[in-house]
């Protein structure tokens, strides 16, 4: 079997994944934001860090688990989603509560944003000056940009994880495959071997 054919695919590298790199920007801001501008003992910031920390390590962990169970890797970039969707409702609950203005979409600010984000790789440093420089609603509204940015890119991913899933199969429907394969070229081996055995004897009788 070529290694091309083989029913356990190649993985990517989960430091590529656009998803990831945002969300770990995501995870880099939280932490700072939260040690800077929430209260100490404040159980919003280890819910914060922790439903951050959660959308950053379930891509990882779903990358690594893809080369063995598609099924897996749907679940953790699902759960990578629904972590950082807590951690979107922490910012917007902080703006809220203390009446701070949230960035329409398309705002000017949002916008610009948007533009940051199309820059590769994505990483904290990016944004670094944005967090030194601005006070915590602008930081705020940058996180809750970046999170929609994260989420758009996971919900890509999980699109084409099950696009790949019912085209392909999970890793059981890939070995009955392959085995299924294997078998169809040992028959038509036999059968080869079979017609020159044939072959040769017409040919000695005659």
């Amino acid at each position: 079997m070529k290694p091309s054919d083989s029913f356990l695919p190649k993985h990517g590298n989960y430091q590529e994944l656009k998803a990831f790199q945002k969300a770990e920007v995501v995870y880099d801001l939280t932490v700072r934001f939260a040690r800077q501008y929430l209260g100490r003992g404040d159980r919003t910031v280890d819910q914060m860090v922790q439903a951050a920390r959660s959308g950053k390590k379930n891509i990882l962990e779903g990358s690594k688990a893809a080369k063995t169970s598609k099924e897996m890797e749907i679940k953790l970039t699902n759960v990578a989603r629904a972590s950082l969707e807590e951690l979107l409702d922490d910012y917007l609950d902080y703006l809220r509560s203390r009446d701070l203005p949230i960035w329409p979409k398309d705002s000017r600010e949002a916008l610009y944003v948007r533009r940051l984000g199309t820059k590769q790789p994505q990483t904290f440093e990016l944004y670094r000056e944005i967090f030194e420089t601005r006070p915590p609603e602008v930081v705020a509204n940058l996180a809750i940009c970046l999170i929609n940015q994260a989420n758009y890119l996971i919900d890509r991913q999980i699109a084409r994880l099950e696009k790949d899933f019912l085209q392909q199969g999970g890793l059981r429907e890939r070995m009955t495959r392959a085995r299924l394969e294997h078998r169809a070229q040992q028959d038509g081996t036999h059968r080869s071997h079979g017609s020159s055995r044939t072959y040769e004897s017409h040919s000695q009788n005659s």
